[in-house]
């Protein structure tokens, strides 16, 4: 598979067994995923000479901020668009209360938004099954990284956003101690990927 220019948190960008995971990317289910948002960098490993056999390749996601922001915009990114109803979207979650989770939208298809839009994810359309047990503080934190599907323009503050699906949900979580980045291990928990702690999530299956 061709690996993307542009990866946003979640993005499979190849196997673990063709290439090694470097800043901004995690493995998981031994393929190699994006964690954070930007340019995807392959390099070479560095080695000695006399190395064999030749090293996999290093892959990477840039956190340069002027080259990032050059490739997003060349590649329609900033542009003016409105989400609509069945759009797919990436969004942050900002704050939590029992009934709903507030988000601000980043992206929309494969856009990024040129200023975020506010939205609502409500507890009844976190997952499609059993929604009288759903509990906020286990299907997301504040910082946590969601993808999901518009559902309602809502009103005129707020876009419905629903993660009722398998492939919805949480892609990229913060820790409850806001200390580290968390990977998804199942579709109900993610892990630090530095000291092993686990916490519950309505976790998005990877692409």
């Amino acid at each position: 598979m061709a690996l993307p220019s542009i990866a946003l948190p979640g993005t499979l960008l190849g196997p673990a067994a063709k290439f090694l995971p470097g800043p901004g990317t995690h493995i998981h289910d031994s393929h190699i995923y994006a964690s954070i948002a930007g340019p995807v960098v392959s390099s070479a490993t560095p080695t000695p000479a006399s190395s064999k056999p030749k090293p996999l390749p290093l892959l990477s996601i840039s956190r340069n901020t002027s080259s990032t922001t050059t490739n997003l915009l060349s590649s329609g990114a900033g542009a003016t668009i409105l989400p609509e109803v069945e759009s797919i979207i990436l969004a942050r979650v900002t704050r939590l209360t029992p009934r709903y989770a507030n988000i601000e939208i980043l992206c929309v298809s494969d856009t990024v938004c040129r200023e975020p839009f506010a939205g609502m994810i409500r507890r009844e359309d976190i997952r499609a099954t059993e929604k009288d047990k759903v509990k906020m503080e286990e299907s997301f934190r504040v910082g946590d990284l969601v993808r999901g599907m518009v559902v309602s323009l809502g009103d005129q503050s707020n876009y419905y956003v629903t993660t009722a699906r398998n492939d919805w949900g949480v892609v990229v979580a913060k820790s409850a101690e806001g200390m580290g980045i968390m990977a998804p291990v199942s579709w109900k928990e993610v892990v630090d990927v530095r000291t092993g702690r686990r916490e519950r999530r309505k976790v998005a299956k990877p692409f």
